[in-house]
C-alpha cells in the first residue's frame, strides 16, 4: 500500500521547519504572497530550506504571481516544487513552470456548487498544459486567496482522481484520519491546523497530525487486507 503523504505549508522559523522534519512530513510549504500572515521573502526561504535533509522537498506557494516573480524567486531559494494558488490559468502555470523547469501543483478551490465531473475536468485542461503539472491540490473556496482552515465536501472528489491528488482545507489531528480513510488521497497538506498562531507552528500539533495521519494508512491497510482475505 502507499502512504499518504504530508505537507506541512506555511513555515517561517528554523524550530518549526526542523519538528517538521522530525515528525516525518514529506514536504514543507514556504508562502511568497506577501499579503499572507505566513509569507516569506525568499531570502529567508532560502535559509530555511538549508535545513531540510535529502527527500524532504521544499514547496513554494504562489498567488498571481508572473513568470519572471516565480524566477526570481526560485534563483534565490531552490525550491523543488511549485504551487499556484491564485487565479492563474493553466496555461499561465505551466509558462512560469517552465520558465524555472520545475514540477507544479495547481490548487483547485473547491465551491459548494462543484461537481466532480468539473475536477476531473480541469485536472485534464492543467495535464494537458504541461508535462511539468504534478497533481491537483484541493482547498476550500473563500474570498481570500490561501487557505482559511474550513473543510469542504470530500465527497465531491471522484475516487479515480483522489489517488493521484492532495487533500487540503480544514485538516487538523482530530479529522485527518477519518479524512484519509474516507478520500484515500496521494497526500494531504496542513497549515492553519497545526498552528499556535498564525505563521507559528505547534510542535506537538504537527505531531498529532502525522500520527493521525499514520493512523489512517494502518486503518486502510487492514481493511484492505480483510477485503482480499475475505
Amino acid at each position: 500500500m502507499q502512504r499518504t503523504r504530508i505537507k506541512i505549508c506555511g513555515l517561517t522559523r528554523e524550530e518549526d521547519v526542523q519538528a517538521a522534519v522530525a515528525a516525518g512530513a514529506d514536504a514543507v510549504g514556504f508562502v511568497f504572497y506577501p499579503k499572507s500572515p505566513r509569507h516569506v521573502t525568499p531570502q529567508r526561504a532560502a535559509e530555511l530550506i538549508a535545513l531540510l535533509p535529502p527527500f524532504v522537498t521544499a514547496v513554494g506557494l504562489f498567488v498571481n504571481a508572473s513568470a519572471d516573480e516565480v524566477a526570481a524567486t526560485v534563483a534565490v531559494a531552490p525550491i523543488g516544487l511549485l504551487q499556484f494558488h491564485g487565479d492563474e490559468t493553466a496555461q499561465q502555470c505551466a509558462e512560469a513552470a517552465a520558465a524555472v523547469n520545475r514540477p507544479f501543483m495547481r490548487v483547485f478551490r473547491v465551491k459548494p456548487d462543484s461537481s466532480s465531473a468539473e475536477l476531473l475536468e480541469y485536472e485534464q485542461q492543467c495535464r494537458a498544459s504541461s508535462k511539468l503539472f504534478n497533481g491537483l491540490l484541493f482547498d476550500t473556496f473563500v474570498d481570500a486567496y490561501g487557505g482559511a482552515g474550513k473543510v469542504f465536501d470530500w465527497s465531491l472528489i471522484p475516487k479515480e482522481l483522489a489517488r493521484r491528488a492532495v487533500l487540503s482545507g480544514g485538516l487538523n489531528a482530530q479529522n485527518a484520519t477519518g479524512a484519509v480513510v474516507r478520500v484515500r488521497p496521494c497526500a494531504v497538506d496542513v497549515s492553519s491546523g497545526v498552528e499556535a498562531a498564525k505563521g507559528i507552528k505547534d510542535s506537538r500539533l504537527i505531531d498529532g497530525f502525522v500520527r493521525a495521519v499514520r493512523e489512517a494508512d494502518a486503518t486502510i491497510e487492514r481493511d484492505t487486507y480483510h477485503e482480499r482475505s475475505a
